[in-house]
């Protein structure tokens, strides 16, 4: 599979997807226009360590429903991540069995070697 979990009006997520230079054979999903399934997002899971690696903590709601102060579980992480597309972590780039969540030039750079090879 080769896939990228994107908001379409993100700027960074649109750098990130021209940086790449995606092949034609990915597939794009809108994060906003597209919900993410609860298939998706535990397929997302066997790919990494964690729902709260894919979990992004600098979302707008994050703060404003004060998560900070609570003690979420793995659970917890994945009803907000499937309640609301802002708690992404993104992109999240799938290539066969590799994941690459956020945006950090790290995570980016990994993502650009594993298409490109």
């Amino acid at each position: 599979m080769k896939k990228i979990y994107h908001l379409s009006t993100c700027d960074t997520c649109k750098r990130i997807i021209n940086e790449l230079n995606l092949p034609s054979d990915f597939e794009f999903q809108d994060i906003k226009a597209d919900a993410i399934t609860k298939t998706q997002i535990e397929d997302m899971r066997q790919l990494t360590d964690s729902y709260e690696s894919l979990f992004s903590k600098r979302a707008r709601l994050y703060k404003e429903l004060n998560l900070k102060e609570k003690s979420l579980s793995e659970e917890d992480y994945k009803s907000y991540i499937l309640e609301h597309y802002t708690f992404l972590k993104r992109p999240v780039i799938i290539v066969d069995d590799s994941i690459f969540i956020g945006n950090s030039k790290k995570t980016v750079e990994a993502a650009k070697q594993k298409i490109h090879n």
